[in-house]
Parts: structure tokens; sequence; C-alpha cells
């Protein structure tokens, strides 16, 4: 029995990945140089975005200014993202889970500002009965934040589905003991999903009944399968 879903919040309900992303390549481009894509995509689902950064940007610049670039990176993603709704499919499945009587919960290693922030400027932040955010638990890939979601909904891991954008937000699911069906973005969608039960272009791709029923349906300690 299914009774909620646990959602990762960056890339996976809103693509603000790609805000952040844009605005650190900028911030590289204003010094002369470009961001390695191999490097951004180790810290997806991390906490450790900004420190990666400053260190690759201080190897041309020892006396960088760190509070006045993040100040920079943070204003730049403000403004991209303030025309950004939620990817497709996570209106339908939040009122489609509400409608089915299932509880619903976020497991994100950002912070609770940001991911509230963003919550309100939606209208999303009545749906969530419970918010677990990285500045009060570690951080993916740990299983921490889920762990942390199961116990504040009181429901073992065999009773919720987690959603995930990254490799490194399926492992922390997964070692959670958590079904997990993975959402890649336009940035995440090259990396390596093998370890999640399910991988759909976006939840526009299926809907939550029939997510639900195929999960009822297959044999008990089976995967999903990967779809194409």
């Amino acid at each position: 029995m299914t009774g909620a879903l646990i959602f990762d919040f960056d890339g996976t309900l809103v693509d603000t990945e790609a805000a952040v992303l844009v605005a650190w390549q900028e911030t590289f481009r204003a010094r002369g140089d470009e961001l390695p894509l191999d490097v951004w995509h180790t810290v997806i689902g991390t906490q450790n975005t900004a420190v990666a950064m400053f260190e690759l940007l201080e190897k041309n610049d020892e006396n960088l200014d760190r509070v006045a670039v993040r100040t920079g990176v943070r204003a730049r993603v403000t403004e991209l993202l303030e025309a950004v709704g939620p990817r497709p499919g996570v209106e339908e499945y939040l009122a489609d889970a509400k409608e089915q009587g299932l509880r619903l919960a976020i497991a994100s290693s950002s912070t609770g500002d940001w991911v509230t922030t963003h919550l309100n400027r939606l209208g999303l932040a009545d749906a969530f009965e419970a918010v677990l955010t990285g500045d009060l638990h570690q951080a993916k890939p740990s299983p921490d934040l889920y762990l942390a979601a199961l116990a504040a909904l009181d429901l073992p891991a065999a009773e919720a589905i987690a959603f995930e954008d990254s490799p490194h937000g399926v492992t922390a699911a997964k070692a959670a003991g958590l079904e997990c069906v993975a959402v890649p973005n336009a940035i995440t969608a090259v990396l390596n999903f093998d370890h999640a039960d399910l991988v759909l272009g976006s939840l526009a791709d299926k809907p939550l009944g029939e997510l639900l029923s195929r999960r009822a349906t297959r044999p008990a300690g089976r995967g999903t399968g990967a779809a194409p």
C-alpha cells in the first residue's frame, strides 16, 4: 500500500537547477573561464555546490571575495527563477495525491529558507505535510533526509515513493529503503540512473494513478524497471 509521496525539490518539483547553473556559468565567464560540466554533475543534489565553485574560481583568483560572488549568484538566480513554475506533471501529481488521500513530503539538500521561499512563490506550500531540508539534516547521498521524512510521516519505507532528479538523490532514497522514481531534468538527463526503480522524462509521462497501479500489481521485491 502506498501512503505517501516524498519529493526532492530542486530539479524535481521545480527546475531551479538550470538557473543556478546559468548563474555560475555567467560568473565563470565574467572572469574569463568556463565552468566544467563534469564538475557540476558531481555536486548536483548535494550541499557542495558553492564550495566546489569557489575552489575552482580561486585557482585563478586567490583573492576571490566569496561573499560578493555568492551574493551576485543568488541575485541572478532569483531573477532567472521569477517566471519559472513547477515541472510538467507536478501540479497534476499533487492534486491527484490529495484526491487519493496520499500524504506529501519534501526531502531536499537545500536550506529551509530556499525551499520555503519557492514553495510560497508557487503557491505549493500548503500541499506538503513535512519539509525536511539540508540545513537540519545531512545532505544526500546520505539517506538522512529520507529517513527524517519517513519519521515525520510516521510511515515505513515500504509505504512511500521517492521522486528524484539526480543520481545522488536516488542513492539517498534507496539507502533509506524507498522505491525511487527518477525524473531527470535537462541537466541531469545525461547521468546514470540505473539504480532507480523507474525513470521518466517528466511526471506528465505517467499519471499517478497508473504509477500506483503498476506498483500495486507487480511481484513483491521487484523494481518497476526503467522507462525508455
